[in-house]
């Protein structure tokens, strides 16, 4: 028996399987720990419709308000870039000692008030609740819900703070050194030792005792359109340090902000912001978390209670999805597919079936085989539970449930997606052969 079929059977086995009608009695067990769909279906898009009466506004306080922002945002960087280059100046690229003295004494301040007039003139309007931490009663900040690139007001709020960053961000003209000041945590592509170095060096910043900045960190590793809170990266609570939670709301009648994988673009939404007379935005300063002995040795222990007292806070649910998800998503909808039918909560499934990445390679033709024999690609409940050698129960309608989100009767439409996770997870080379939905997601989240 694999292990989907062995994971489906630990579940079948608990109280309660094979009971009743699955569509009519609640969940078994809570849907975490169950292969439920999530609350939210697709947390990576955002749909801002736009009626005849707010184009034509947008449109004429754009004529007045754009030019003059554009202008300040301009000006605001040209003055930043001089004392960013007096704060850099002499230091190497990859930082082994803070910045201190009299270069941070006379740059921080004047960088800190710059951001700070960057985004008034861009017209937001901050709503600040809460206290800060000081470095050494939160050497880390997690930001959260992570929705745009407008989320940077953080940054700015918190006093500049040191954030993780690409190697290829500091070479960018201006804003290279605007970043450079900060004293990123810098991550190389080309390092195969990158992802190791990046834990070691915030772990070593945030034990300094208060030597380094502060180190802020967007635990979701991605952007949502801010209806929940997707899975945590532990890479922050690694370290076994108190962190400071933050929260970013944005109460806007009109949604200009949030910057998904299916929505308006980078330059749309820096355009229809500015449109826009104003922009609130609310950022909230949670009590300080510290982690017990059990969460210090449990990096996703920790990540988990912070996430699901934020969630409490913001009043929205959690899910399992992951970055993961939207490579998925992606692939389904170059496909013409549904761009749900790639959303699995990666998180929660390989961890269920304990399976990775590599995974896929050796068990995508075996589910494709299962897809291709049956009637036309289509398999149903019956099939399904024939193949896992189980009765059909509630948990099993659960499973299937994960592979067939529409609550069809059958699973099918899958081909060219299995075949393109194939491609995609296979490093892209050799072309495998397209199994049904079967194939193509459980191949894809493991």
């Amino acid at each position: 028996m694999n292990r989907c079929a062995e994971a489906a059977a630990v579940a079948a086995s608990g109280p309660g399987a094979g009971v009743g009608n699955a569509r009519l009695r609640p969940p078994i067990v809570p849907r975490q720990a169950s292969f439920f769909p999530p609350p939210v279906r697709n947390p990576f898009v955002q749909q801002t419709r736009l009626g005849a009466a707010r184009r034509i506004q947008i449109f004429f306080l754009g004529i007045i308000l754009l030019p003059i922002r554009a202008l300040l945002l301009a000006l605001i960087l040209l003055l930043a870039w001089p004392f960013a280059a007096i704060s850099t100046a002499c230091c190497p690229e990859k930082l082994t000692h803070p910045v201190t003295g009299w270069k941070r004494k006379i740059t921080q301040p004047v960088l800190k008030f710059l951001g700070r007039a960057m985004f008034f003139s861009m017209g937001f309007i901050v709503t600040v609740k809460g206290k800060i931490a000081s470095p050494v009663e939160a050497p880390i900040f997690v930001v959260a819900p992570h929705s745009t690139f407008f989320d940077g007001i953080a940054c700015v709020l918190t006093g500049l703070p040191s954030i993780v960053s690409r190697h290829e961000n500091v070479q960018v003209p201006l804003i290279g050194r605007i970043l450079r000041a900060l004293q990123p945590v810098l991550v190389s592509r080309v390092d195969p030792d990158s992802r190791k170095n990046t834990i070691n060096e915030i772990i070593r910043r945030a034990a300094s005792g208060g030597e380094w900045p502060q180190i802020l960190v967007f635990p979701e590793g991605t952007c949502t359109n801010r209806s929940c809170l997707i899975t945590f990266k532990p890479g922050a609570f690694i370290p076994g340090v108190p962190v400071q939670p933050v929260l970013l709301r944005y109460p806007n009648k009109l949604d200009t902000v949030t910057w998904t994988w299916q929505g308006y673009t980078f330059v749309q939404l820096c355009v229809l912001t500015c449109c826009q007379p104003f922009t609130r935005v609310e950022v909230e300063f949670m009590p300080v978390q510290i982690p017990n002995d059990e969460e210090k040795s449990d990096p996703v222990l920790f990540a988990s209670r912070v996430r699901n007292l934020m969630a409490e806070a913001l009043r929205i649910p959690v899910t399992d999805h992951t970055y993961e998800d939207c490579r998925l998503m992606i692939s389904a909808g170059q496909l013409t597919l549904p761009m749900e039918a790639g959303l699995v909560e990666f998180t929660k499934i390989s961890r269920k079936l304990k399976l990775d990445w590599d995974g896929i390679r050796k068990h995508l033709d075996e589910y494709a085989t299962i897809a291709s024999s049956s009637k036309g690609g289509r398999i149903g409940i019956e099939e399904f539970a024939e193949y896992l050698k189980l009765p059909v129960s509630d948990v099993l309608r659960q499973l299937f449930a994960l592979f067939d989100r529409a609550l069809l009767e059958g699973i099918d439409q899958g081909q060219g997606l299995g075949q393109a996770l194939g491609d995609l997870l296979g490093g892209g080379g050799q072309k495998r052969r397209g199994g049904g939905n079967i194939g193509g997601i459980v191949g894809g989240i493991v």
